[in-house]
């Protein structure tokens, strides 16, 4: 039998998992892209609190977390009358769909995904008798196929995609081409797109590798809702160098770059010259707390009235699922399995 495709639709998908507290790399790289674009077309902001799942967890902090980060998107202006903003585990679809993908995807291909690979090497490299810490779970070798999942299920067009979620989108991409040819026409072939003002934004204690949430240190880590008096003293201890000129040299000056880059991202304007590493800082400073003060506040508010984050993501649920329900739909068929 050969399915029928649903017509492709200009949707973007932008997701984030409920662990740890958003940064303003998370900000800056990903999140001020879609609000700038959700205008355009329609768009998704899903909150991967599946995915969360894969590693050990505090459900009733995993709960809590997916309420703040829906407070958090929503506050740092997605709208929700032009962006649906659900809970994958929200739409049975995600789970559903995950598992006829499955039957599709290759051990080998899936096994080959970089966290996979760091994370069960961590649990293998104990002693031979010790029981790890934290035991490798089976979800967390089958979670690059429930996020081809999440983007297939929407007959996504494009999805915003980081150096780091290339081998993630190149694995969607790689089911949704083989099920195609095997099954029939049934899935959008997603492309991956690099926002265009999205910005790199490296941790500030290791300026050579990306800010990140899960960092074992959060020095060099400004969260969304940090207050002044830590964003300030968090850049002011930002990693320099000896050089002692403030240049856009990221080889030989990668902090100094790193905070020309924040500035840059923060403003929308190229940096000025600066005399010394201190005035830059300060400068830093400022935009960073002009471009993070509003959202606590708004944050501050939304957080206050769960019922709302609740009443917003059965909204966007109530949105999605039909395209949802159709896209499995179409899958069923295309496997052979009864209506």
């Amino acid at each position: 039998m050969t399915a029928t495709a649903a017509p492709t639709v200009t949707t973007r998908l932008t997701g984030l998992q409920p662990t740890g507290g958003l940064h303003l790399g998370n900000l800056l790289g990903g999140i001020r892209p879609l609000v700038e674009s959700q205008y355009a077309g329609p768009s998704i902001a899903m909150i991967a609190d599946l995915h969360a799942l894969t590693m050990e967890h505090d459900p009733a902090k995993v709960r809590a977390a997916s309420l703040e980060l829906a407070a958090v998107l929503l506050a740092a202006g997605v709208d929700p009358q032009h962006t649906a903003l659900i809970a994958n585990s929200q739409v049975p679809e995600h789970s559903e769909l995950h598992y006829l993908l499955e039957c599709v995807a290759n051990y080998g291909e899936v096994a080959r995904m970089i966290q996979f690979k760091e994370k069960s090497a961590e649990a293998l490299s104990k002693p031979f008798g010790l029981r790890p810490k934290s035991p490798v779970r089976l979800s967390l070798l089958t979670y690059p196929v429930l996020m081809a999942a999440d983007i297939l299920l929407y007959d996504i067009a494009f999805v915003p995609v980081g150096e780091d979620q290339n081998q993630h989108l190149e694995l969607a991409r790689t089911i949704a081409t083989r099920f195609n040819a095997r099954y029939g026409t049934t899935f959008t072939v997603p492309a991956g797109v690099r926002p265009e003002k999205a910005a790199r934004v490296m941790d500030l204690a290791e300026p050579t590798r990306k800010m990140s949430k899960s960092s074992p240190s959060a020095a060099g880590r400004i969260g969304l809702l940090d207050p002044p008096e830590v964003v300030r003293r968090t850049i002011a201890r930002a990693v320099t160098d000896g050089v002692g000129e403030v240049r856009d040299d990221p080889e030989n000056q990668p902090g100094i770059s790193n905070l020309l880059g924040i500035l840059a991202a923060c403003t929308g304007e190229p940096p000025r010259a600066f005399t010394s590493y201190g005035e830059l800082k300060r400068e830093v400073t400022d935009a960073v707390e002009a471009l993070l003060a509003p959202i606590r506040a708004r944050y501050a508010s939304l957080s206050a009235d769960p019922a709302y984050l609740r009443s917003v993501l059965a909204e966007g649920k109530t949105r999605v699922r039909p395209v949802a329900s159709e896209t499995v739909r179409r899958t069923r068929a295309a496997l052979g399995l009864l209506d």
